[in-house]
């Protein structure tokens, strides 16, 4: 993830700024996501695992990162607390 890119993203709800999922915590998703246990704010499922993902800073929400692009919007956003990776 570009870095001055990371330095102006921030959530389209909140406004919180993002940061980089760790890695232990995006293969934690990924394993919820394998199982069909993580959906979007919009109750769909989420199908493919995140390659990388970025989080608010109050840890609330994720939003996935595809090919480099950030996709901010707030009916992809995941609910962190409802996948259970605390």
């Amino acid at each position: 993830m570009d870095r001055k890119l990371l330095d102006i993203l921030c959530c389209p709800v909140t406004k919180q700024p993002v940061h980089v999922l760790g890695r232990r915590e995006l293969k934690a998703l990924n394993e919820r996501i394998n199982a069909g246990d993580v959906h979007y704010q919009d109750d769909s499922p989420v199908e493919t695992p995140l390659e990388e993902g970025l989080v608010t800073a109050n840890e609330e929400r994720i939003y996935r990162v595809d090919d480099g692009i950030p996709v901010m919007l707030e009916e992809r956003a995941i609910n962190l607390r409802a996948a259970d990776l605390k």
